[in-house]
């Protein structure tokens, strides 16, 4: 699909499909996601732009790649962007982190906004949006919406799994944010899930239902 990258590395359809059965631990889960989002985050940050410095090695000055401009903003859609964001850290400790509050109604399947705290300059930076999920998209769309009401321009869009409808409303909402998933599954139920999918990565990473 245009605009959408799908990162088939071995290891990470291998964490995934671990992920995607219902007798693996919430323990064993939630590390899987901490592991996967290092991964994921090493594809989402691969055209970032590099300047140089020069620096001495035990042998000899050069000027070597180090990345420019300001550090980035990793906005974790909560609660269970928390889970993505946890492992991107561990790659990039320097970036700025932002929240978005968001809870999807079980009814209208809307996103409704309860949370909402990002760096002051966020304007500036690259924004890369996290959430396991891409399935009806609301949650995603309202997401970057905010973010760019703040003043982003510079945005990308990371999730675990994504669905075909969510990826087709996402795109039409945000035609100018790249998204980066680990799979695009068939399908959403009659409920707003993801099929095959892997079930509510929030309630599986922390343990609640």
């Amino acid at each position: 699909m245009k605009g959408v990258t799908v990162v088939n590395h071995p290891l990470v359809q291998h964490k995934l499909s671990i992920m995607r059965d219902k007798n693996t631990s919430t323990a064993g889960f939630r590390r899987l996601l901490r592991e996967i989002s290092l991964l994921l985050c090493y594809e989402v940050t691969r055209e970032l732009e590099l300047t140089t410095m020069t620096i001495e090695t035990p042998l000899i000055e050069m000027e070597a790649p180090t990345l420019a401009g300001k550090k980035l903003v990793f906005a974790s859609i909560l609660r269970a962007g928390n889970g993505l964001l946890e492992g991107m850290l561990d790659l990039v400790p320097s970036a700025r982190v932002a929240h978005v509050g968001l809870y999807r109604d079980h009814e209208t399947l809307e996103a409704v906004e309860y949370y909402f705290k990002a760096p002051e300059d966020i304007a500036d930076r690259l924004v890369i949006v996290v959430d396991p999920m891409l399935a009806t998209a609301n949650s995603a769309i309202a997401a970057v919406e905010r973010i760019k009401d703040r003043g982003a321009t510079n945005l990308r869009f990371l999730c675990l799994l994504a669905a075909p409808e969510g990826i087709e409303r996402f795109t039409k909402a945000h035609p100018d944010v790249p998204i980066v998933t680990a799979a695009i599954d068939k399908r959403l139920n009659d409920k707003g899930y993801i099929v095959p999918g892997l079930g509510d990565a929030g309630d599986r990473m922390y343990g609640t239902k």
